[in-house]
């Protein structure tokens, strides 16, 4: 594939086919009453067409549009939505990690900090972005914010979008799976409101040590799972035929997930995803983020780190099977 080039997804090509036609109809057309009246017409079957496309999408169709390289990602929410941004660097000990973006800025007139994981747009941005995959120093620069929002009774927004932590050898060196563990435990214990959206992937910890908030959104084709189909497929099926399946059995989807309680809220996208409308999808966001922070802001911090812990020891609970009716059933 070329640098630039638009990828089109299998299941949207007869979308594409009808836009064309309407784009070169419309090239052509003037003021041709015929062919202005055949541009309506295809107009109306790709709203049709696209609205049933889109409400049918299988898991594995939602993973492709949640991992799509146009997507809008970290770095243009925070450009549309944080005003006067101001990068901050290092986690005191190491180095900086690009991946790990980091900062404060003004979401609309209340001052935020925002931490968030960046893929990047081109191949140059991805090689600086390490592809989203923060390492130990990007976890252990996210706790420092979460410390800094906590001194200054600021609120934290986090963007989560990896396909996970970086599992090189020298991030397992300098302690990756103890920063990411720390970093949830930082989430746990901050007293700040703590608002986490997933924008594309959210994969496994390295995901959750910045997700573990007092509100988690996901975009509405956005994915979230312990691990990747692909790693799932390679480990119950030692086959990467298996992805689709696997995507299936992991339930990552937003819907699956706003139903077994593990996020809050799913926020709308645009008709065909958000890489076909970044404005509407970031604004979208806007209007949920803002609202969030009003419910959040007259909480007192101690009652509101209190039901954050209980919301997430309180995840799966509905799935336990009491002892007594294990008993009986025995019987």
């Amino acid at each position: 594939m070329r640098e630039n080039e638009t990828i089109i997804l299998d299941f949207e090509k007869t979308i594409v086919e009808i836009e064309e036609k309407i784009n070169h109809l419309k090239s052509i057309a003037a003021d041709d009453a015929e062919m202005s009246e055949e541009i309506k017409k295809l107009q109306k079957t790709l709203r049709s067409r696209s609205a049933t496309v889109y409400k049918n999408l299988t898991p594995w169709q939602k993973a492709q549009i949640a991992r799509h390289p146009d997507r809008p990602h970290c770095l243009d929410y925070v450009g549309e939505l944080i005003k006067d941004f101001v990068l901050l660097a290092g986690d005191r000990r190491f180095a900086d990690d690009a991946a790990m973006i980091a900062g404060i800025g003004f979401f609309e007139e209340t001052p935020v900090v925002v931490i968030g994981l960046e893929k990047g747009k081109d191949l140059d941005s991805r090689i600086k972005y390490n592809f989203g995959m923060a390492k130990p120093e990007g976890y252990r620069k996210a706790q420092r914010l979460m410390d800094m929002a906590e001194h200054f009774k600021l609120p934290i927004l986090s963007f989560v979008d990896t396909a996970g932590a970086y599992p090189g050898v020298d991030a397992e060196a300098r302690g990756q799976a103890e920063a990411i563990a720390s970093s949830i435990e930082k989430c746990l214990r901050v007293k700040a409101p703590l608002i986490a959206t997933i924008i594309g992937e959210g994969g496994s910890g390295g995901a959750i040590a910045i997700a573990t908030a007092d509100k988690v959104f996901m975009l509405e084709h956005a994915i979230y799972s312990v691990i990747s189909p692909e790693g799932c497929a390679s480990i119950l099926w030692r086959s990467a035929d298996k992805t689709k399946e696997a995507t299936e059995a992991l339930r990552l989807t937003a819907q699956d997930l706003k139903q077994l309680g593990i996020i809050d809220e799913i926020v709308a996208e645009p008709l065909g995803g958000a890489h076909r409308n970044k404005e509407q999808a970031i604004d979208n966001l806007r209007q949920v983020l803002r609202k969030s922070l009003q419910e959040l802001s007259g909480v007192n911090y101690d009652k509101l780190k209190k039901q954050r812990t209980e919301k997430f020891m309180k995840i799966g609970t509905q799935f336990i099977v009491p002892q007594e009716k294990k008993k009986s059933n025995k019987r």
